[in-house]
């Protein structure tokens, strides 16, 4: 199985999240005042240290804007003189027990209440009006919601971009770790930077492999890549959601709480858009009227640092000239909006903007479920057992009283290491690239549509609804969804990731019985918005997950991230899809354009 979008997208970050990316549309030198080495106290006694920038001859307090990371303060150096050329105090921060700061670094468990002892300090300088907002993302994303959690009187507005939520989508998807946690944890390990020991792919490539061919157990990686760790210990001992998870994000109560202006960008190929888009949903789900009417959403076409930096092109995807909006004016004018009684920025024609890739258009509408018309379902079938290979696939069809009967199968053994020296090769157009699917031919499901008779907007959720039968008590999941075009070429539209034991609820495990069918929902995909051309074809592809980038779990029903090659158990997985078993795909048909 092609590794999930989501583990391609945490590996390409890279130097992306410490801002090493150029800056879009730089305004012109102008003079700031800088001041470094600026203490800020919490309420335990640590000082986090900050960098200020402010406009050249202040004379009247100005709105603040503050960002906390652990990737060194210095990193947003460029944002910091932007904001202060154009009207801000910005401040870039140290987080606790990270470079110049205090204390000790405990990811996420930290950041509420020092971002809320931040925010009303920043309040009280002479330089501030009273008004404080936050910049940043994907960490420092997650850092705005745990401090709006904590409800700072000063707070006047957040703009989480591509936020993590912990334990949703990172250090886990779906309850499946990631081994690039522990690339992760060395880069945030110490008190200094380790970007350069981070950046090393090969090293890192390198290290994952070894351990997924010598079998070991997931919970030695720490020690097998050299950099013991406590916190992965600790993480890897909450498989599931749980308490623990729980204490890091926001309770129904704590989100209906939150009224102030919030503006949620996250992207198609984000790394982080499930949990971008669970915080967003639970503060819909839970917020008054009035509160929902304050919150808007932007979806674009961007992986996890384009989410803060369009790019052009990535992962063999172009993207068109709309797509690159400029950021730093985004944020500003919202920032112009919400604190200084500025216009509304132009770009939020509606509460959530969507990019249509394809004919490469925004769109618009009030909330994300109206951006989908329907959900059209495509069912399973195949011709005598024969859905395994690329060229003599299943199929997706409209007729639900079509024949369909009987199943089709794939036998995953967990020992099978056969792909990974051309995992290991894969190419960074990993989204158009077709190889990793035909190297696992005969390993894993395949279904393909008939060819699209106009053209087709796909824009929302897949959800995949399948009859499955194990012969033994555990397996994971990987779901991908293609689009073919009339030419052959291939773009990964979305994935999911499931583990059998938590088909029911990420928050219990119950063993499979060996031999019962099942009904399995695969209802995490991520949101897409494409337009497929007359002539394309869907491809779904369902399989094992066996790839060094992900955890591996051996079907036995134990704890996983014990287990090793001595626990390996083959598992035969069947898909049934007859007349009392009709597996089917849904697919999102979006509304087109108003």
């Amino acid at each position: 199985m092609k590794p999930n979008l989501f583990c391609k997208a945490a590996l390409a970050l890279g130097l992306t999240l410490t801002g090493a990316l150029p800056l879009a549309a730089a305004p012109a030198p102008t003079a700031v005042e800088l001041q470094w080495g600026v203490k800020i106290p919490l309420r335990d006694g640590v000082q986090l240290q900050a960098t200020l920038y402010r406009p050249q001859g202040q004379k009247d307090p100005l709105p603040c804007v503050v960002t906390m990371t652990p990737y060194m303060a210095q990193s947003y150096h460029e944002r910091g003189m932007y904001f202060a050329a154009n009207g801000y105090v910005f401040a870039t921060i140290d987080v606790r027990g990270r470079g110049n700061s205090g204390g000790d670094f405990r990811p996420f468990l930290q950041e509420g209440q020092d971002g809320h002892d931040v925010i009303e300090w920043m309040a009280g300088q002479s330089y501030c009006n009273g008004k404080v907002t936050m910049w940043g993302g994907s960490y420092a994303g997650y850092d705005q919601w745990a401090t709006a959690r904590e409800k700072p009187p000063h707070l006047a507005t957040i703009v989480p971009v591509a936020a993590v939520q912990p334990g949703l989508d990172y250090p886990m998807r779906n309850n499946i770790f990631y081994p690039y946690d522990m690339r992760w944890l060395t880069l945030v390990s110490g008190k200094l930077a380790q970007d350069t020991l981070f950046g090393d792919s090969p090293l890192w490539t390198g290290l994952f492999r070894s351990l997924y061919e010598a079998h070991k157990p997931f919970a030695a990686l720490d020690a097998h890549v050299g950099n013991p760790s406590p916190i992965f210990q600790e993480w890897i001992s909450h498989p599931q959601q749980d308490d623990y998870w729980d204490s890091m994000n926001l309770s129904p109560a704590q989100m209906a709480a939150l009224d102030l202006p919030i503006l949620t960008i996250t992207g198609h190929y984000d790394g982080d858009q499930p949990g971008a888009l669970a915080f967003y949903g639970q503060h819909q789900q839970a917020a008054t009227p009035a509160a929902r009417d304050k919150h808007f959403l932007i979806i674009g076409p961007w992986d996890h640092a384009g989410t803060r930096t369009p790019q052009a092109e990535y992962a063999g995807l172009k993207m068109g000239q709309a797509s690159l909006l400029d950021m730093n004016a985004l944020h500003r004018e919202w920032y112009d909006w919400t604190m200084k009684n500025g216009a509304k920025p132009s770009f939020l024609k509606d509460r959530v903007a969507y990019y249509v890739m394809g004919p490469d258009q925004w769109r618009y509408a009030p909330t994300l479920e109206a951006a989908t018309a329907e959900h059209r379902p495509l069912f399973l079938a195949s011709d005598n057992g024969r859905a395994n290979d690329v060229y003599a696939s299943g199929r997706l069809e409209t007729d639900a009283r079509g024949k369909r009967a009987g199943s089709d199968s794939y036998v995953y053994d967990p020992l099978d290491v056969s792909s990974a020296a051309g995992d290991a090769s894969d190419s960074s157009s990993e989204l158009i690239d077709q190889s990793a699917v035909l190297r696992r031919n005969g390993k894993q499901l395949i279904y393909h549509s008939a060819p699209l008779e106009k053209d087709t907007e796909v824009t929302g959720f897949f959800r995949l609804s399948a009859w499955l039968e194990l012969d033994q008590p555990d397996t994971d999941f990987g779901v991908d969804i293609y689009a073919i075009g009339p030419d052959g070429g291939s773009v990964l539209l979305t994935s999911d990731v499931l583990r059998a034991r938590y088909r029911e609820s990420l928050r219990t495990a119950r063993p499979v019985v060996p031999g019962k069918a099942e009904r399995y929902e695969f209802n995490r995909f991520t949101f897409i918005s494409r337009q497929l051309k007359q002539g394309s074809r869907i491809r779904l592809v369902i399989g094992p997950i066996n790839h060094f980038n992900m955890q591996k779990n051996y079907n036995s029903g134990g704890v996983v991230a014990q287990e090793s090659g001595k626990d390996a158990r083959t598992v035969k997985v069947r898909l049934l899809h007859d007349a009392q078993h009709p597996s089917a795909l849904y697919v999102p048909i979006g509304v087109g354009a108003k």
